[in-house]
């Protein structure tokens, strides 16, 4: 190793040996010295180079990682004692050209090709994983995510009834069975293997079948829903061998340790790399911030993070194991890289795949991190998580001043489809700055965990210049499946919070709450200004209850069924509206209860495509500025560029700007 001051580089390849030096990149000719064979063996080498040194490193280590996949047997550590310095960081980073995988799972082999009851399948015995039998979820060939043997294969089965709720029945009481119809649900040899996977509301509820009675077209399950059922509610069964009827489907036999897989067109036993996983953890970061110990400045760049599951725990967040989901979120799944007291880390360039679990978790005691230039995709769960449900009182147990930025953040909610893919609990003085969202079930940025009006430490997070789309819907058409959601979506009191410049489209809900902006419970001192938002089902803007709002500069199109809703009346100015624009063709312009007038609208420019009479709520244009509304407002067209096709631009003559609109706008797709 070089010293005095210079970088010192350490190199891991796949075909390395943890006895060697790793102090060349490859192995020398004798095969007597070479690169390190695993990550482990790397760090243990840095606490040895720390020792030496005197307990504090003198120089930079890079410890260089070579092409291939790395299986983890459990997962990688790291502690306050093997943090880098400002000066001298310690970095973990791809060899230059190349991609390791940090991998949670296992190679299946020993495949053999078999036609059972007319199928032609593949098998192979599972071995046993340390603990004793290994029973997995998750399986991916080649890269691509197999699907648990489910039926429908496309598209959903709704509740036909649900007999054990009355009128007496609160929303948040779960039931454990429901009634389908005729044909949808058999008694399959297999079906106590299966899982019902139910929508409702904006969760969705994992139910083991414990019994199907046909005659009576009842299941019946050994978890409850997390809220009450509802008929017409959506689900699906998977994971019944007798459902396995398509290329990419799977099933698992616990019993025989056997598992069964339909091959995509093209693949062979020989060539396809089967994955299944082991871990939910690929890398935790211990640090102690109650007693002021990080692990920081680190630096992970170019790598990337594979192959975990996670399922319910006796011991999950939820502290309600009997219940099939988690009541927001999938707040209780935690990340597959996971860290407590990280600070002044940088996770650059890095990408998160094959996921069964949220990506990447930065939870109590996370500070000043940056997630830079980073992919996630084929999430399980979510992307990012910051901060917890909690409220640490210390400020060494907060999380705060975290940054993730120009990633690309798409195909969640895979498993658990009400994940989000950017979290913010409570936590503050983060900065959500120029990521791309795309296709997730459920909400695209969801901040604050306070519903109301009681203690929050979400304030002062930066979401800007974010592109969220096909939010509820995905870009294939699938969904929506849930409801009360929002590309953007915010709980509680929030000072300095800001969400501006954002480009957010098609979202989409399925009973209900479709929105692009979601100002929920309590929300209240947050500023909403020079965004665009359409193509929602349900509206652009969404306030259920909060204050003192500003929601201004910004772009409403085509909402479906409303453009502007505001839910609860309360004595006090829930929102300031002005300098908008709302453009819409179809659906009402303001919805909600607004007859109280709790509210401020001036200098906004409406236009409805079409012509025809614009109210506002119960209210005429006449009647609504008699009231003091929009007494400087404008129902005209305003002149933007190319409307039907999404180009926001305004035309140089636009009687936007005599109302002192500001087109510093997000006009075109980042």
């Amino acid at each position: 190793m070089k010293s005095g001051g210079e970088t010192v580089y350490l190199y891991v390849a796949p075909n390395g040996s943890d006895s060697w030096s790793g102090r060349i990149p490859m192995p020398d000719q004798f095969k007597t010295d070479g690169p390190l064979a695993t990550l482990r063996r790397a760090l243990e080498s840095i606490r040895d180079l720390k020792h030496q040194q005197g307990g504090t490193l003198r120089q930079p280590v890079t410890v260089l990682i070579r092409g291939g996949i790395y299986f983890l047997a459990e997962p990688l550590v790291f502690t306050p004692e093997d943090s880098g310095t400002r000066s001298h960081p310690i970095s973990f980073a791809a060899y230059p050209g190349e991609e390791p995988v940090i991998s949670g799972g296992r190679l299946l082999t020993g495949w053999v090709q078999k036609v059972i009851e007319g199928r032609k399948l593949w098998t192979t015995e599972v071995p046993e994983k340390s603990g004793g039998k290994w029973f997995f979820r998750h399986l991916w060939s080649n890269g691509h995510r197999c699907i648990r043997a489910r039926s429908p294969n496309k598209g959903y089965f709704k509740v036909a009834d649900v007999p054990n709720v009355t009128p007496e029945t609160k929303w948040d009481e779960g039931q454990n069975c429901f009634r389908f119809f005729e044909g949808d649900l058999k008694a399959w040899s297999t079906v106590d293997d299966g899982e019902i996977v139910i929508m409702n509301r904006w969760v969705e509820s994992r139910l083991p079948i414990t019994v199907v009675k046909e005659e009576e077209h009842m299941v019946y399950s050994s978890k409850r829903s997390v809220f009450r059922l509802d008929p017409g509610d959506l689900y699906y069964v998977e994971h019944v061998y007798e459902l396995m009827d398509s290329p990419g489907e799977w099933f698992l036999d616990a019993e025989k340790a056997m598992l069964y897989y339909i091959p995509l067109a093209g693949e062979e036993p020989s060539s396809t790399k089967v994955v299944a996983p082991v871990l939910s953890t690929l890398v935790k970061f211990e640090g102690k911030p109650e007693e002021d110990m990080f692990v920081e400045n680190l630096v992970f760049k170019g790598l990337k993070f594979a192959h975990t599951e996670w399922y319910f725990q006796e011991d999950s967040d939820s502290n309600r194991p009997e219940v099939g989901g988690f009541p927001q979120a999938a707040i209780g799944v935690p990340g597959s890289v996971y860290g407590e007291g990280l600070r002044n880390c940088l996770f650059e360039e890095c990408t998160f795949a094959h996921i069964g679990n949220y990506a990447l978790e930065l939870a109590r005691g996370c500070q000043n991190n940056r997630v830079v230039g980073c992919r996630f995709y084929d999430l399980g769960a979510g992307g990012v998580k910051i901060g917890e449900t909690l409220i640490r009182e210390a400020e060494s147990e907060q999380t705060y001043g975290n940054e993730v930025f120009d990633c690309h953040i798409h195909g969640g909610g895979r498993f658990f489809h009400s994940a989000v893919a950017i979290f913010i609990g409570q936590s503050y003085n983060n900065r959500i700055i120029q990521n791309h969202i795309h296709d997730f079930y459920y909400t695209g940025i969801s901040i604050g965990w306070t519903w109301g009006y009681g203690k929050s430490l979400a304030r002062g997070n930066i979401v800007e210049s974010n592109h969220i789309h096909h939010i509820g819907v995905l870009s294939d058409g699938e969904g929506p499946i849930l409801s009360d959601m929002g590309g953007v979506y915010t709980l509680g009191i929030q000072p300095g919070t800001i969400i501006r410049l954002n480009l957010i489209h098609d979202v989409a809900g399925f009973r209900y709450g479709g929105w692009g902006i979601y100002f929920d419970e309590g929300s209240t001192n947050i500023i909403a200004e020079e965004n665009i938002v359409y193509n929602t089902t349900h509206g652009g803007f969404h306030q259920h209850y909060g204050r003192e709002n500003i929601i201004r500069n910004n772009i409403f199109a085509f909402g479906r069924e409303a453009q502007i809703q505001r839910s609860r009346r309360e004595q006090h100015v829930s929102f300031t509206f002005e300098r908008n624009i709302v453009y819409w063709r179809e659906g009402s312009l303001l919805t909600g209860n607004v007859e109280d007038l709790g509210f401020i609208f001036d200098h906004n420019l409406y236009w409805r495509e079409g012509g025809g009479e614009i109210r506002f709520g119960s209210l005429s244009w006449e009647e609504w500025r008699e009231q003091g509304m929009d007494r400087n407002s404008l129902i005209t067209d305003p002149l933007f560029n190319a409307p039907e096709e999404y180009d926001f631009r305004l035309k140089p003559d636009s009687p936007a700007f005599k109302l002192g609109f500001i087109a510093r706008l997000p006009c075109r797709r980042i």
